[in-house]
C-alpha cells in the first residue's frame, strides 16, 4: 500500500481548502500577496512614440473615406503596444483626431474630461457649452466634463490635434457615458481665445517659457485661480536649449509628450527615443527619463499633459527624490 508523505498530504489539504473557497467565492490573499503589493510600482505600458509623419497620410486617407456621420469624431488612438484601446498609458488616453472643410464633428457631451493640443491647420473651430473658439496651432483648448461641445472646420485643408483624455480610468469606474445633442451643432457664439477660460495660446505659453531663465524651463497650465485645469489631467510645457539635457525625473504619474518644435531623444528606462517636430511618445509610471535636445539652431519645445492631479488628490503621487512619512488627520 502507498504510503503518502507529509508533503503530499499538505498538497491535498491546500487543494481540498481552495475547492472550498472557490466553491463560496473566496480566494487566500496570501496566494496572491506579491502580485498585489509588489515592491515597485509595475505598470503594464511601455513607453513608445507615435512618429506624425508616418501616421499623418493615413489619418488624411480616412479623411478621404469615413465621413464625420460615420465616425462621429474621426481619430487614430495612440494605443500602447502592450495593451488595447484606450490605453495610451495605464491612465491616459491619446489620439490624433482630423476635422475636414466645411464639416463638423457633431455635438455631443460625455464624462470625460479633455485636453487639446492643435497640431496643424486653420479654419478650424471648436465649440464648448455655447461658446465657439478659433484653433491656432500650439493652442490647448479644454474641453471640461458634461459640457456640450462640437468641432468645425472652415476654409482649404485639414485641421488636425492631439486629444488628451483620462478615459482609460473609465475601465475601472463605470460611469462614463456620453449623451448626444439633437443637432449636429449646439447653439453658440464666437469668442476671442484670449478671452476664453478654456484657452491657452501657444503664443502667450512660448513666452513665458522664452523669459524664464536657465536651459530647461518648464511652466505649468494653470487657470486663472492657479489651479489645475482639471482634477485628473493636468499640462505643462517646456523650452530645452539646443545641446542640453533636462534633469532626470522618476514619479509615479505618466505623461504624454508631444514635440512642437525642435528636435532630440529622451532616455526612458533603459531605451532611447528620438524624436522631432510633430511626434508624441508616452511615459509610463515609474520610468527613469531626460530629454535631450540636438545641438541646433533652435530650441526644443515640448507639450505633457499627465495625470499628476490625480494621483496627488487620491495621495499616490511619489518621486525618487522624496521620502517622507507623514500622518494626515482630519
Amino acid at each position: 500500500m502507498a504510503v503518502q508523505t507529509n508533503n503530499q498530504i499538505q498538497t491535498n489539504n491546500s487543494d481540498d481548502l481552495l475547492t472550498a473557497l472557490q466553491s463560496c467565492h473566496t480566494l487566500p490573499l496570501w496566494t496572491q500577496m506579491t502580485r498585489l503589493n509588489p515592491p515597485l510600482p509595475n505598470p503594464k505600458c511601455r513607453p513608445h512614440i507615435w512618429e506624425f509623419d508616418k501616421i499623418r497620410p493615413h489619418l488624411l486617407k480616412a479623411g478621404e473615406e469615413i465621413t464625420e456621420k460615420q465616425a462621429e469624431r474621426r481619430v487614430l488612438m495612440l494605443v500602447n503596444p502592450e495593451r488595447d484601446a484606450p490605453y495610451t498609458t495605464d491612465t491616459i488616453y491619446a489620439g490624433l483626431q482630423l476635422v475636414m472643410p466645411n464639416e463638423t464633428a457633431p455635438a455631443h457631451r460625455h464624462t470625460a474630461f479633455a485636453m487639446r493640443f492643435i497640431i496643424e491647420g486653420q479654419g478650424g473651430f471648436t465649440a464648448v457649452h455655447g461658446r465657439r473658439i478659433r484653433m491656432q496651432r500650439g493652442d490647448v483648448i479644454l474641453t471640461p466634463t458634461w459640457n456640450w461641445h462640437d468641432h468645425g472646420k472652415d476654409g482649404s485643408g485639414p485641421m488636425i490635434w492631439l486629444d488628451g483624455l483620462d478615459l482609460p480610468n473609465f475601465m475601472h469606474f463605470p460611469v462614463h457615458f456620453v449623451e448626444h445633442f439633437k443637432d449636429p451643432r449646439y447653439p453658440a457664439v464666437d469668442v476671442e481665445s484670449e478671452d476664453s477660460p478654456i484657452v491657452f495660446p501657444w503664443a502667450t505659453m512660448k513666452k513665458e517659457l522664452d523669459s524664464g531663465s536657465g536651459d530647461y524651463v518648464v511652466r505649468p497650465y494653470l487657470k486663472s485661480d492657479g489651479s489645475q485645469v482639471s482634477k485628473i489631467l493636468g499640462g505643462s510645457a517646456a523650452r530645452l536649449n539646443p545641446g542640453f539635457t533636462s534633469p532626470e525625473v522618476q514619479e509615479t504619474a505618466s505623461s504624454v509628450y508631444h514635440v512642437v518644435e525642435g528636435s532630440g531623444h529622451s532616455t526612458i528606462g533603459d531605451q532611447k527615443i528620438v524624436w522631432k517636430r510633430g511626434d508624441t511618445f508616452c511615459i509610463p509610471a515609474w520610468y527613469a527619463y531626460k530629454h535631450i535636445a540636438d545641438a541646433g539652431p533652435e530650441p526644443v519645445y515640448l507639450y505633457r499633459f499627465d495625470d499628476k492631479p490625480m494621483l496627488k488628490a487620491l495621495g499616490f503621487f511619489r518621486d525618487s527624490t522624496v521620502d517622507v512619512e507623514s500622518l494626515v488627520s482630519e
